[in-house]
């Protein structure tokens, strides 16, 4: 096996920490070739608060993942996620120097290296820079402009930021573990490419991806993100409201989340209940399954209403003809999606990487909490090209192996991790917490 063409995502969550090893095959689809998981202990909201135990996690999970397979695992596609994540729109300009050559994709990198210049608040960084649409000498609304004449050339872009400290620790983390970072991603960016299809981009849908710590929010219309939110809410503190409102255990409280929890309370649990033994093991409590619906529902509706605020303060919510789309280790509660419909209006449904996965693994990894590991895995898989011109991260390709026309329009991707890589001084500034 060339280990070349082997491309491994590794999504390190609040509570998880999953790797999926594969190649793409003449189709199109991930054949996963290694699949490892570990607990994640050391990360609060989508950021790492202890290093060690976050790296024996990534060490934990890569060597299963490698004994799977039989091949070693070098360099790993990384999620980014966590509440420090921000975006915003921004608008740029360049001014070419002669009217007599047809603006090039070097205008179109030059355009995206400016914005990856522009001054942000003290300790962020750009993650991502996605343009919108382009503007050549004031023609307005063009979805391509490589191949035009034009002087001026403007641009609208949706730029994604993130905490330097925070992509620099998860950095630290994959290096100790004796990986390199071919490339970071944000992890809604990477489970859209597993659970949503280009029909659904082009008519309009909202990925929302339930992890543990974080919910994420992006919403695609024409083919292209539009707007992303992270809410700093996740399945941790539904777990935390049925330990407390049912007085059991914090692992008990999970395992009836998982096995008997549901998003609506409903009449027909009005008699079941799940007995529940105490900590010496002499006795037992009884829990109702229509009173943990009751917790669960409550802290759902609470999320759910800040995805709906998102999706109204986007101003794409008529333009969702394909809905909400749910995905992660949140979405796999029962009655999610009937209750998300309740609250929003809006059709969904639970995402699968179940299309893009070959037949041979499709059942192991269908579930939705492996979204953004098959997809980091797919965003390897298109050729994330990453190069570095001057000293500075440039702008690459997102999904190959030709510039991928989403609507139109070439989307792009600032990469960081060669930005960090160089960045040693500093990076010996964070030792283990």
């Amino acid at each position: 096996m060339n280990n070349n063409d082997i491309i491994v995502g590794l999504d390190i969550g609040t509570t998880k920490i999953c790797v999926v090893a594969g190649k793409m095959n003449s189709e199109g689809k991930l054949e996963v070739l290694g699949v490892g998981h570990a607990p994640s202990a050391g990360l609060m909201r989508g950021v790492i608060s202890n290093i060690a135990k976050t790296v024996a996690g990534i060490e934990q999970a890569i060597a299963q993942a490698e004994r799977m397979m039989g091949a070693k695992i070098t360099k790993v596609y990384v999620g980014i996620a966590g509440q420090h994540i921000k975006s915003k729109r921004h608008r740029n300009y360049f001014v070419r120097e002669t009217l007599e050559t047809e603006i090039s994709e070097e205008d179109v990198d030059t355009l995206i290296k400016n914005v990856h210049r522009m001054v942000l608040p003290e300790g962020e960084q750009i993650i991502h820079v996605i343009p919108q649409t382009f503007t050549v000498d004031n023609d307005e609304g063009i979805e391509d402009p490589v191949g035009m004449c034009g002087l001026r050339l403007e641009a609208d872009f949706h730029i994604i930021t993130g905490k330097v400290n925070a992509t620099r620790n998860i950095y630290k983390c994959v290096t100790k573990a004796g990986l390199e970072v071919a490339g970071l991603i944000l992890e809604p960016i990477a489970s859209s490419d597993s659970v949503l299809s280009d029909a659904e981009k082009e008519a309009g849908v909202a990925l929302v991806d339930m992890g543990g710590g974080t919910t994420d929010i992006a919403i695609f219309y024409d083919g292209i993100i539009r707007h992303t939110a992270v809410i700093p809410l996740g399945g941790n503190i539904i777990t935390t409201d049925i330990k407390e409102g049912c007085m059991v255990l914090q692992d008990q409280a999970e395992r009836l989340k998982v096995r008997f929890g549901s998003a609506l309370a409903m009449d027909e649990h009005e008699n079941h209940v799940v007995s529940v033994p105490s900590p010496s093991g002499d006795r037992h409590r009884e829990v109702g399954v229509k009173n943990l619906a009751s917790i669960i529902q409550a802290r759902v509706d609470e999320i759910m209403e800040m995805v709906y605020y998102e999706i109204r303060n986007s101003g794409y919510e008529s333009k969702l003809i394909s809905g909400i789309v749910l995905t992660g280790g949140g979405a796999m509660l029962e009655n999610l999606d009937m209750f998300t419909e309740y609250i929003t209006g809006l059709n969904a449904r639970v995402g699968r990487p179940t299309e893009v996965l070959t037949n041979s693994n499709s059942n192991d990894l269908s579930m939705p909490r492996y979204a953004t590991a098959v997809g980091l895995s797919m965003k390897g898989g298109n050729n994330f090209v990453k190069e570095k011109v001057g000293g500075i991260a440039q702008p690459v390709v997102v999904d190959g192996p030709e510039p991928r026309k989403a609507g139109g329009i070439r989307q792009w991707v600032i990469g960081v991790a060669e930005y960090l890589k160089g960045d040693a001084e500093v990076m010996e500034g964070f030792d283990n917490q």
